[in-house]
């Protein structure tokens, strides 16, 4: 199983190791190859979206496509999670291989569920944003909320989406965020589902 993931940049790549060490203990020797495919600033929209997906598919042999895009685009692209994957269906005019998934609001959500190591790293105490992670509005994004504590934070460094996310996930267990996000259980269920339906995680 070849799956291509079309991510925004950076920082989902920093996210890519982790994801492959969770996925290969529970998939074992039905692992896929994964390819992280960076869209540098964004994923494509409409037409452009299409021709990669369909080259994607046709052209470079792999079996699905999975698209992860944050909702909070800085141009107000999406409504919500559920427009931004129904949009983006609409835009591959509903190819049975591609799948849309969503990080709400970004990318970092999946990070505030460490806010310990957060801190720690960080070097100060500033209390978690309320709520849900993946609930954290517009207003006062995920990735502003870890910006301002490593700015606050006697750490003297500005965070750095690529560095300080692998080392916040790197020591942590990812069943963790995957358990309070619904929206990376999803993602994370889909690459589980395409090659064994019986490990997707409940």
């Amino acid at each position: 199983m070849r799956i291509a993931i079309l991510v925004e940049g950076a920082t989902e790549m920093a996210f890519r190791k982790k994801l492959h060490e969770f996925l290969q203990s529970r998939l074992e020797q039905k692992m896929p190859r994964l390819d992280f495919k960076p869209q540098h600033g964004g994923i494509p929209k409409e037409e452009k979206l299409k021709k990669i997906v369909e080259n994607l598919l046709d052209n470079n042999g792999y079996h699905a496509v999975i698209a992860l895009t944050d909702v909070y685009t800085g141009k107000q692209d999406f409504k919500d999670a559920n427009d931004a994957k129904e949009k983006m269906m609409t835009w591959v005019d509903n190819n049975p291989n591609f799948y849309p998934h969503t990080a709400s609001h970004d990318f970092e959500a999946w990070l505030l569920p460490y806010w310990k190591t957060i801190q720690k790293r960080a070097k100060h105490n500033r209390s978690a944003p309320s709520g849900s992670p993946e609930t954290v509005n517009h207003q006062r994004l995920p990735s502003y909320w870890i910006k301002e504590i490593f700015s606050s934070g006697k750490r003297g460094k500005d965070y750095n989406k690529v560095i300080d996310g692998v080392a916040i996930l790197k020591n942590n267990d990812l069943m963790i965020a995957i358990q309070a996000c619904p929206e990376l259980k999803a993602f994370v269920n889909r690459i589980i589902s395409l090659c064994d339906e019986e490990r997707i995680i409940s």
